[in-house]
């Protein structure tokens, strides 16, 4: 899955790393590695196609990936990493420890399944455990917490916006697992939010009576790009009323390469966030006295955007 292929290459095991799956593209080195998984739903549907086929194709089926059973065997791989976590976000750990029993290497399959931040930084440790990178792996896991209690000391003081992430637009979903974590530790509330719990679909009159002073749209496994083709789906007259919308703080972010991902750019996300929340504050003066500065002001197009409803088609990068 991609995080455990992110982890792999931060703790400097890229050129051990034999196989990916279809979705692993980062770092831009993962490309060239051989692909085992497919899915069977065409990234080409709509978001209220795709979440109609998940279902059936779960109901029916039990999976949305095929793996390449015949190309992993004449890898032989020691270690398949694995979830547990989601079966939409991945191979079911069922299905892949059952292919593992087929292959002639007989390798060893990890579960890595965080539900939190913390989760995510134990992972990073097991992996380096089980691959004699210890050492690397705590130096990681360390500088990433060093830079989330830089985010915490400078958002402890500033004001709490009421925040709805979604992880769907059609149907909208709120987020869950670390994301509403990441939400707090930015100096936000979202109390939609399922914290260290999986995300659930949400009803668009329970967003109207939460009322966020900010949307940030982060459609798992979407780029900004491909959440910007659904994003019709809230310009609806009825959502002109909340806050968010009124004040133009509606954002759509990466989710595929950053908030989806429970890998070491997770603190990226946590950055995003916070740039996104007090953009204007950090501009000011805190960022400005952090050495070296926190994160740029300016992120590329291709991270966030903030978008205005009422001005059809127009869209700007923060």
């Amino acid at each position: 899955m991609p995080s455990s292929t992110e982890i792999l290459f931060a703790l400097g095991l890229g050129d051990q790393v034999v196989a990916v799956t279809h979705e692993c593209d980062y770092p831009p080195e993962a490309l060239t590695k051989p692909k085992v998984t497919r899915s069977e739903i065409s990234p080409a549907l709509s978001s209220i196609e795709i979440d109609f086929r998940v279902r059936q194709q779960l109901e029916n089926i039990g999976t949305l990936y095929q793996l390449d059973v015949e190309l992993l065997d004449s890898l032989s791989p020691d270690i398949i990493f694995t979830q547990q976590l989601c079966t939409v976000c991945a191979v079911s750990y069922d299905n892949v420890f059952r292919v593992a029993q087929k292959i002639k290497s007989k390798p060893k399959v990890v579960n890595l399944e965080p539900q939190s931040l913390e989760g995510i930084f134990q992972n990073i440790l097991e992996v380096g455990r089980l691959t004699g990178r210890i050492s690397k792996a705590n130096n990681v896991v360390n500088e990433l917490q060093g830079r989330v209690e830089r985010v915490r000391k400078l958002t402890q003081t500033l004001e709490r916006k009421r925040v709805l992430c979604l992880e769907w637009l059609d149907p909208p979903f709120c987020a869950g697992h670390w994301i509403p974590e990441l939400v707090e530790l930015a100096g936000g509330s979202d109390a939609l939010g399922r914290k260290h719990q999986p995300s659930s679909q949400v009803a668009w009159n329970q967003i109207l009576s939460y009322n966020p002073d900010v949307i940030v749209v982060m459609c798992c496994g979407f780029s900004i790009e491909r959440t910007l083709r659904e994003i019709s789906v809230l310009k609806n007259p009825m959502l002109e009323r909340l806050s968010a919308v009124k004040n133009n703080n509606l954002f759509v972010v990466d989710g595929s390469s950053y908030f989806s991902r429970p890998g070491p750019r997770i603190v990226d996300s946590l950055e995003i966030l916070t740039t996104i929340f007090h953009l204007n504050e950090l501009t000011y003066g805190l960022v400005e006295s952090c050495q070296p500065k926190l994160f740029p002001i300016e992120y590329p197009q291709n991270i966030v955007q903030q978008v205005y409803l009422t001005e059809t088609g127009h869209f700007t990068n923060i």
